[in-house]
């Protein structure tokens, strides 16, 4: 049975078959220290040993992290083999394409003598161009690129192709009209129709080059199991000094407004509009080969560079910067190393993390949106200023020529990320971790998972709309009608303005590079298929539903009414203050999450023409989960709140009573409402006296058998320490009756002085306040010291820890502390309550809530908001709730503890004594370990569960609900059903056991909430009750200890209490196994003879009948699975 939650294989069945401690269970996987002889132990380090010690300590800050680059490039560097077989396919390639046949000269617009199975790979909008096509063999075919400079990485090597097409078939004006861009794309087609027919090649397809349209490459793969080990990317470029430089600065116009918009020209008062792009992108052809020969000249041996940049490489592609047009590419990186180099900041002895560290930091403190740099160190008039540069481009670095900006297709939001991922790089970097590593490198960062909300901009034929509504006609003629590109930027700098203090980042995604087939036209703009915003929220400019404007005489006051449309008013403020104002419609702190959506949606639909129905966004959708039953527009924190306040006031209530032998001297919530973890918050309860029989001698109520089961009412734990004094007694069983005394003496004075409902038991009172039930317990700090006290027969006195001693130790210190923890850290940030919530609603709809207690699942929800490396804390539910998935997933918890730092109470020093505390003595400790500054060693949370077995089966199913989720939250069509990975999977159970909802109490609870229920006996009406509700009955529960005492020596049973209405049971395997006949083991067993002897096995149909006699009334069904078990 358990070995089906790990593995429904015979390998895992064989292991729960023996009978494993938690321990053995560990071993399998655990980490072990290498054993070394004395010799080898005490041996004198080599010349070379110290060199590489003294190495390690001036460049990197220890050697584990030394060992980790060094692995890492190991396995991102391309081997010896491969690139022998490679330079072999080029060759080969460079003779094929000199075989190529020439044409006769034509017309560029007479495209006839193209064959049939290829087609032009660019949109030629217009189609009318003057000038002449000739294809002749290219005058040089060069490697350029990072393979050529050693610094490509795998899994994908594309070696880049430069062919510098000959003269005589290029024209001056060719720069004009998109005239060298025509000739350049017919270039690549007719080399494509001859390559395609050679049986070299399995796969011959177009693609844009870094994602331009305007610049097509071709794509060349080997036939056969080569077909993955290389891409050739052709790139046709001109002469290198066949352009003049000077008609392509940024400033200068080379596509004529007469020809582009079919317009007459323009006379004197308009000049034409400068195409900064269109020049960029013919320069980046020109220097092609001069670049490579730069960055050949600047990297030249330097081992440490080349793995600096092949790092940078790796920490680009984890954060998806690197990819589609305007991409923070390799390139611009290696060039970034190169002016750093020439700048003496980096040296090129450095290793590879040092040039990592160092270009991290430029880039987190160098802003290019401002200050641009350059390569250029030539001091000739004639060039352009950084500040030409800087109006024509929002991100700037000049190369060598200085004309040249290699940043030109880079967004300003762009910048902004890759400066925002390397603060924080550098952040964690500087902390010196034990996980910096993995983190900064190997820990990938999907748009999803990084943002708190996405939104998806679908369809992007829209975009072309909103060109023409921002007027955006000059960057549409500069950017070859590519409308997703030339709207981009306006379109992020308008909701930038409007997210205003909401937003500490906004991004957005690139469109990706799309292939090909050379048969097929090229794909259209509205083609490259979604715009996705990513946006990253400030938490504590949330709150607010108010953008204040200007005063209304104020001359601003009129832009800030053009900006928000009729969304702007005037408002007097209680200062007199006449001000321009928009208020948006939000109360619950749900709602005002969303205050985003709202203005997204306004803006766009205001500015762009942009329909509410083309902006998809993704941040609530989760929410729902969490709601209640009459709480539509609200998850919950309000309703918290309101009990917290309750609490409060109880507390004030409770250090002010008169007439008790001992002051209070603490009073401390020890519930997860009051750390704002319950998932339901409870409501106040007024029962209907219709749905209970009344008890009067009692005054307290008891459900009635004839009616549904009356609504789950939990109470509220609170501690009352009371204050230490020489009268209590030393013994155990009096202090046990002083308490109880004392429970009977609270609730006296409650309803004596406030007049406050109150039932006393030995062990708490419960006391109604406003609708809802406080448990006070009264607790003695010295009481668990003295349970821990044992005498030996000798009359001494020690000290040792006795299950009775850490069950009350845990709940009356280490609980209200966490609680009170807890509850700091929502205050500092809002979103944990809904993440910690999600985090357990989850859990228990997999029917695993019972392995992990409340407080386990709370702290590894806190972990994500302490220790959000390489993310910043989530503020939102969604964005927490999947990285609650990713580390349950992903965390080794064989080999590490989850260290929970509340309060920030551990030093690094400390945290380190704690994972090699940890390691050493790993085999007795639980199979998950949280540890937190007030339990550093035994981890109290999970000492009870989860099993090895159980912990696997969460780990398994987070795996698979993360990328689903992801998927459904990344569908610009819309998420589809979002509560399809809180269905927990029934296939795997032996044994379903369905209920009645009509005894379900948490029914409307479920995952899919019934459209109706049964009343619960609660009236709708506010109002004092005199009665104490009925505490904490839930048949299903009750219903299941009773299962678990009677037959959990033979199965274990799963439920989700928040409305389950199905029981998983599994057998488990050991119970199958035919026993010797034994008379106190015949319980739910039967005599067989096997073999000659008389052995006892599972009587399973009386087992399955017992299920259905002791839920009688709750169970409806017990169904049995047999074709997954045999007796």
């Amino acid at each position: 049975m358990e070995s089906a939650l790990e593995d429904t294989g015979k390998e895992g069945k064989k292991e729960s078959s023996k009978k494993h401690s938690v321990a053995g269970s560990i071993v399998k996987g655990l980490l072990q220290p290498v054993k070394l002889s004395r010799a080898e132990l005490y041996k004198e380090p080599t010349s070379e040993e110290l060199n590489h010690l003294r190495e390690t300590e001036s460049l990197f800050h220890s050697s584990l992290l030394r060992l980790q680059v060094e692995e890492l490039l190991k396995e991102v560097r391309l081997s010896e083999k491969k690139r022998e077989r490679i330079d072999a396919f080029l060759r080969e390639v460079n003779q094929r394409i000199m075989r190529v046949p020439s044409t006769s000269e034509t017309e560029l617009t007479d495209q006839a003598w193209l064959p049939a199975g290829v087609r032009v790979p660019l949109h030629q909008v217009p189609y009318t161009v003057k000038g002449c096509f000739q294809f002749l063999p290219p005058a040089q075919v060069t490697v350029v690129g990072s393979y050529l400079l050693g610094t490509c990485i795998r899994p994908d090597i594309n070696v880049d192709v430069a062919l510098t097409m000959p003269r005589e078939i290029l024209r001056d004006k060719d720069g004009l009209n998109q005239r060298y861009f025509r000739k350049r794309a017919l270039y690549l087609a007719h080399l494509a129709h001859h390559l395609a027919q050679d049986p070299l090649f399995g796969s011959v397809r177009f693609s844009y080059t870094s994602g331009c349209h305007l610049k097509p490459s071709l794509l060349l793969r080997p036939h056969g199991k080569d077909e993955r080990l290389v891409t050739v990317r052709l790139h046709p470029c001109p002469p290198p000094d066949f352009f003049r430089p000077c008609r392509l600065l940024p400033s200068k116009n080379n596509v004529r407004s007469a020809w582009y918009r079919g317009q007459s020209a323009p006379g004197n008062d308009s000049p034409e509009p400068p195409t900064p792009h269109y020049n960029t992108w013919i320069l980046q052809d020109i220097a092609l080969e001069s670049h490579v020969q730069f960055l050949s000249t600047m990297l030249g041996s330097a081992l440490g560079l080349k793995d600096g940049v092949a790092l940078l490489k790796v920490w680009l592609r984890q954060r998806e910067l690197d990819k589609g047009l305007g991409g923070f590419s390799g390139f611009l990186v290696s060039m970034l190393v190169a002016f750093l180099v020439s700048t003496h900041k980096i040296h090129t002895t450095m290793s590879g993390y040092q040039v990592l560290r160092s270009v991290l930091q430029f880039l987190a403190t160098t802003d290019l949106t401002c200050n641009g740099i350059s390569l250029c160190l030539s001091s000739d008039p004639s060039l352009p200023a950084l500040a030409d540069f800087h109006q024509a481009f929002p991100v700037v670095f000049l190369d060598i020529s200085g004309r040249l900006n290699l940043c030109a297709d880079v967004t300003a939001s762009t910048y902004h990320q890759v400066q925002h991922e390397a603060r924080l790089s550098m952040v964690f970097l500087d902390s010196k971790a034990d996980d910096g590593f993995q983190l900064l490198l190997m820990t990938p960062k999907p748009m999803i998972r990084a943002f708190d909300h996405i939104l998806h901009l679908c369809p992007l034929s829209r975009l072309q709309a909103a060109c023409h509504r921002l007027k955006l006609w000059p960057e549409l003629q500069d950017h070859g009608g590519d409308y997703v590109s030339a709207a981009l930027g306006p379109l992020t700098t308008l909701l930038e303005q409007g997210l205003g203090s909401r937003v500490h980042l906004l991004a957005h995604s690139r469109p990706p590079v799309s292939e090909w087939d050379i048969s097929q036209d090229p794909p259209k703009h509205r083609d490259s298929g979604t715009l996705t915003l990513g946006l990253l929220l400030r938490p504590e400019g949330l709150t607010s539903v108010l953008e204040l404007g200007p005063e209304a005489d104020q001359p601003e006051a009129a832009d800030f009414r053009q900006f928000w449309g009729s969304r702007s008013e005037l408002r007097r403020f209680q200062d007199g203050a006449i001000r321009e104002a928009v208020v948006w419609e939000a109360v619950s702190m749900s709602q005002k999450r969303l205050i985003p959506h709202q203005v997204v949606t306004h803006l766009l639909a205001l500015h762009a023409g942009i329909p509410d129905t083309c902006v998809h966004y993704m941040g609530g959708l989760l929410d729902a989960l969490i709601q209640g039953l009459k709480e539509k527009s609200s998850t919950g924190e309000e309703a918290l709140a309101a009990v917290v306040r309750c609490y409060d006031d109880l507390s004030h209530l409770l250090w002010g009573l008169e007439g008790l032998p001992l002051t209070v001297s603490a009073v401390q919530g020890a519930h997860p409402v009051l750390r704002y973890t319950e998932v339901f918050p409870p409501t106040p309860v007024r029962p209907a006296y219709s749905f209970h029989e009344h008890l009067r001698e009692r005054a307290s109520l008891l459900p009635r058998p004839d009616k549904p089961c009356p609504a789950y009412v939990e109470p509220i734990t609170v501690i009352c320490h009371l204050e230490g004094s020489g009268q209590w007694p030393q013994d155990a069983e009096a202090i046990r009756r002083v308490r109880a005394a004392f429970q009977l003496r609270l609730a006296e004075l409650f309803m004596q002085q406030h007049g406050l409902q109150c039932r006393a038991t030995a062990t708490h009172t419960d006391v109604l306040k406003n609708g809802f039930v406080f448990r006070i317990c009264v607790a003695y700090q010295r009481e668990p010291q003295i349970l821990k006290e044992m005498r030996s027969p000798e009359g001494m006195i020690s000290l040792r820890d006795t299950p009775a001693s850490l069950r009350l130790e845990k709940d009356t210190r280490h609980l209200p502390l966490l609680t009170s923890a807890l509850h700091g850290l929502q205050q500092q940030h809002p979103a944990f309550s809904g993440v910690a919530r999600l985090a357990k609603r989850w859990v228990r709809a997999q029917l695993l809530g019972e392995g992990f207690t409340d407080e386990s699942l709370d702290l590894v929800a806190a972990a994500l908001f302490l220790h959000p490396e390489p993310f910043t804390p989530p503020s939102s539910p969604q964005v927490g709730f999947l990285r609650f998935l990713f580390l349950i997933s992903t965390f080794d918890w064989k080999n590490n503890p989850l260290i929970v730092n509340l309060n920030s109470e551990l030093t690094v020093e400390e945290q380190v004594e704690i994972r090699s505390g940890f390691l050493a003595t790993r085999t007795q400790l639980p199979v998950m370990v949280i540890v937190t500054p007030h339990d550093r060693k035994s981890s109290i949370w999970t000492q009870d569960g989860p099993s090895p077995q159980i912990l696997q089966q969460l780990v398994l199913l987070a795996a698979e609900a993360l990328p689903v989720l992801e998927k459904q939250l990344m569908d610009p069509r819309g998420p589809g059903d979002i509560r399809t990975v809180f269905r927990p999977p029934l296939d795997m159970y032996d044994v379903l056991i369905r209920l009645s909802p009509r005894h379900i109490p948490r029914h409307r609870q479920a995952v899919d909430s019934p459209a109706a229920s049964f009343c619960r006996g609660l009236l709708s009406e506010p109002g004092p009750s005199s009665l104490m509700p009925v505490l904490g009955y839930d048949p299903p529960q009750l219903y299941l200890a009773q299962l678990r005492e009677a037959f959990g020596d033979l199965a274990l049973f799963f439920y989700d209490q928040h409305g389950g209405e199905v029981i998983g049971v599994l057998w488990k395997p050991t119970s199958f196994q035919p026993q010797p006949f034994k008379a106190s083991s015949t319980k739910g067993r039967m005599m067989v003879s096997q073999g000659g002897e008389l052995v006892m096995v599972p009587n399973v149909e009386a087992i399955l009948e017992d299920f259905a006699i002791l839920g009688e009334g709750l169970v409806q069904a017990v169904e049995a699975r047999s074709e997954r078990w045999t007796v």
